[in-house]
């Protein structure tokens, strides 16, 4: 351990300062933590508007005004604002990660709340567009300051220099951009115009834009256009409800180039937010994550925030206003902490209320939006029992009788089979129909997630998957003359399709048309998988998984006896023959389900195939040869 006294032998090490090389950081901020030159219109902006703020907080009687302009390779910002003296100049403009929006720093006592700018950056963003950047400004806190000039260039260098008292009258700041080689398209004056009103429509002063060349004190020529748009239109007043949301469809249009099919007001006040969603006029993926629009005291922060709603919420296309959000470092996103977390869940709870609402009071537009957007109310509904009760009379389902709702489907049946695939559902369907069996489909995103939640809404209800042995109890049986008649026909095919883990039972069923119906179910798919790793397993394993057999549920071939081919098959003489046709039975039924062929089932296809044609030719010879 060193000693006090020994260490003070030492002299202490010399302070230095980072050195930056500012073509380097530029190309950083323009490269990486911006997504397109087009936000030093937005830097430009944070700062005249930050700067009228303080200058407000200082002077609530100043005029305040801010004027953008912009010719070819030039652009200017006039604003009325707190200005800077020389030393400040100095410390604030060309110090990194220095801003003047921190409460008391150079007297001024505004909380940081106020400010639009959280990370001082300020106008070193401009150099993504900029050669050089000129700042003329005269500060209001000091009457007794003169006017400084502030101007840098992009190689790093800058200058600070105190101008005549008549250079600037007023208190405020003019920022003047030159265009660098290559960023010209940056200044067209139409390209600025529309920076300007995309990120400043909500700002709460005054902006106009001049189209021009302007001099110092950014009196441009041409006529004034007025850049802000205010109040937001979801916060105007209207004459009644539906001329407010033709305004809003038009605004929905104007802004997501889209006609909604409703409007949600999305107003929490206690978080500093207002806006309003709007629903898509089309269905959309579940998977696809909309980009919302979200302004940060009227400043826009970006346009494609996919983290402001819920995800179940992918139908609608949200625009708000917030003050108490956080932005990321490059202030084109929102930063997901707790406070977002909590604004997320309460604009969500927006949405749920609105279709409570519907379903309510306005049935035939709940119907509206339902025939397009089911899914995303699906998606919510399986996490939240009162809105699936809610909804139970409104959310379709392709169910063996068609299309409906899950309470018209309940009120004739007590008893809810449900399959979990489409294949499995459409071989099913028109025989259940026929039966009186009541089957839904489970097989499309979010419906078996529902029908398990079902009991709970509705306890009276029984909801069970499908399984072989429920379809054939529903099947007619067959006279037991008739089947005592059949018997050597039914060993016949159980001996050919043992080796598939297969029964074969004989029924009669609608249509007629239909000759064999291949039923499974996941206890059946199961017991098939043990089979097959029994088949592969060493000696112990094999002892164990023999123990589990059991009476475990198999596959189900079930033969129609109402099927005249079936009849003709059954009378055939020959039994080789007799077990070709049920294999080939087999193969045509697994096929008709839909489902992926095993090893096994392709390898007795195959033979089943081959051996109908070898039969076919060998008849085809033998009559030939009694010619």
């Amino acid at each position: 351990m060193t000693s006090a006294s020994s260490s003070s032998t030492h002299s202490d090490p010399a302070a230095n300062s980072f050195q930056v090389d500012l073509r380097g950081l530029v190309d950083l901020l323009s490269h990486h933590l911006y997504s397109s030159p087009r936000v030093y219109v937005r830097e430009l902006l944070q700062n005249a508007v930050d700067a009228v703020t303080a200058r407000q907080a200082l002077d609530p009687e100043a005029e305040i005004r801010i004027r953008l302009s912009a010719s070819a390779g030039r652009v200017t910002i006039e604003d009325s604002g707190i200005g800077l003296t020389a030393a400040e100049a100095h410390s604030l403009l060309a110090t990194i990660g220095r801003s003047s929006k921190r409460g008391g720093e150079h007297g001024l006592e505004t909380t940081r709340r106020e400010f639009l700018g959280q990370f001082g950056i300020g106008l070193l963003a401009c150099f993504v567009v900029a050669r050089q950047i000129r700042v003329i400004t005269r500060s209001a806190r000091d009457p007794r300051a003169a006017p400084v000039e502030w101007l840098a260039t992009d190689d790093g260098s800058y200058t600070v220099r105190e101008l005549p008292d008549d250079a600037r009258r007023e208190p405020g700041t003019t920022v003047i951009l030159q265009a660098r080689p290559g960023a010209e398209e940056w200044t067209v004056p139409a390209k600025v115009e529309q920076l300007a009103r995309d990120y400043g429509s909500l700002l709460p002063y005054d902006i106009t834009f001049t189209e021009g060349e302007s001099g110092d004190e950014g009196s441009g020529g041409g006529e004034p256009r007025g850049i802000t748009d205010r109040p937001a239109v979801w916060d105007r007043p209207f004459p009644t409800p539906a001329a407010r949301r033709v305004a809003l469809a038009g605004h929905c249009a104007q802004l997501f180039g889209f006609t909604p099919l409703d409007s949600i007001d999305l107003d929490l006040p206690v978080a500093g937010v207002r806006g309003v969603a709007y629903v898509l006029p089309e269905p959309t993926s579940p998977a696809h994550r909309a980009g919302h629009r979200v302004h940060l005291k009227g400043m826009l922060l970006t346009d494609h925030a996919d983290n402001l709603l819920p995800d179940w919420a992918f139908f609608v296309r949200a625009v708000i206003d917030t003050d108490t959000l956080r932005p990321t470092a490059s202030r084109e996103n929102l930063y997901d902490d707790e406070t977002l977390s909590a604004v997320r869940e309460a604009l969500g709870a927006r949405v749920r209320a609105w279709l409570a609402e519907l379903a309510a009071s306005e049935p035939e537009r709940l119907a509206a939006f339902l025939s397009v957007h089911h899914l995303g109310v699906k998606s919510l509904a399986r996490h939240d029992a009162e809105l699936l009760g809610l909804m139970l009379p409104w959310l379709p389902f392709e169910t063996s009788e068609g299309s409906m709702s899950l309470q018209e489907f309940t009120a004739a049946h007590s008893e809810v089979h449900f399959t979990r695939t489409v294949e499995e559902f459409r071989q099913i369907a028109p025989i259940a129909a026929a039966h009186g069996l009541g089957v839904i489909n489970a097989g499309y995103t979010y419906d078996a997630d529902l029908l398990a939640l079902l009991p709970t809404v509705r306890p009276d209800l029984k909801v069970t998957e499908l399984d072989a042995g429920a379809v054939t109890e529903r099947l007619d049986p067959v006279p037991t003359s008739a089947e005592l008649a059949l018997a050597p026909f039914l060993s016949t095919a159980r001996t050919r399709l043992e080796a598939q883990g297969c029964d074969v039972v004989l029924r009669a069923f609608q249509p007629v048309s239909v000759p064999a119906l291949y039923l499974d179910d996941r206890q059946a798919r199961q017991e098939r998988d043990r089979t097959a790793a029994l088949d592969s397993a060493d000696s112990l394993w094999s002892g164990i998984l023999g123990a589990l057999r059991g009476s475990a549920p198999r596959a189900r071939l079930v033969l129609n006896h109402n099927n005249p081919l079936i009849r003709r098959i059954s009378a055939l003489p020959d039994e080789a023959l007799t077990g070709t046709a049920v294999e080939s039975l087999y193969g045509q039924a697994l096929l008709m389900s839909q489902r992926p062929l095993r090893p096994a089932d392709s390898t007795l296809l195959n033979r089943a195939f081959l051996g109908l044609l070898e039969w076919a030719t060998h008849s085809t010879d033998s009559q030939e040869g009694q010619k």
